[in-house]
């Protein structure tokens, strides 16, 4: 005989999803605090939404929170910063002479002045 471990995730009295690993449950879990967060959020606001609609959109902003913090932070999401390249597996730069290769500095973005 097996034995398999599952994890549920009640809410209120209700199976919401089960889960194989504490890690995903858990993670869950949290998406649907931070939903009912923002549920109660909405409904404290001047915002006339129905029931429906704010628990959509409580959902989609919790689902997507790693989206939506860079967002709410003033980061554009279109300019995201690229990775620094890893010195070892640097491909593009110039020979010192050395056998070691140097990368030559990014360009300063030009910013308009209000």
């Amino acid at each position: 005989m097996a034995v398999i471990v599952k994890y549920i995730v009640v809410r209120n009295g209700e199976e919401k999803m089960t889960f194989a690993t504490k890690k995903e449950a858990d993670a869950y879990d949290k998406m649907l605090d931070i939903a009912d967060n923002l549920f109660e959020f909405l409904e404290g606001s001047d915002v006339k939404l129905s029931e429906e609609q704010m628990e959509r959109i409580s959902l989609l902003l919790a689902e997507n929170r790693e989206t939506v913090m860079p967002i709410l932070r003033g980061v554009n999401p279109k300019k995201q910063t690229p990775a620094k390249p890893k010195k070892s597996s640097e491909k593009s730069g110039e020979e010192t002479g050395t056998g070691k290769t140097e990368s030559k500095p990014a360009p300063k973005q030009k910013t308009a002045k209000k």
